[in-house]
């Protein structure tokens, strides 16, 4: 039975948006910072709105922050 796994670019696009901080990131979404480290080190897949609120933040589509593979 194969994984699934959602992958992330959060610390990419941070550092593309001015070296944002994860504190920064996590008070713009309305999070703790814990779950921005979470999510960053895929070890927590944030809820759709979550997710659709970081896109939001960085300006980008969903699919350019996560990334969902099924084989992983």
């Amino acid at each position: 039975m194969a994984t699934q796994r959602v992958s992330n670019n959060i610390r990419k696009l941070r550092f593309m948006a001015g070296e944002m901080t994860q504190k920064t990131l996590a008070e713009k979404v309305g999070v703790a910072r814990q779950t921005i480290i979470a999510i960053e080190q895929a070890k927590y897949a944030p809820s759709l709105e979550l997710a659709f609120h970081i896109a939001h933040i960085f300006a980008v589509p969903l699919d350019d922050v996560f990334i969902y593979d099924p084989t992983d």
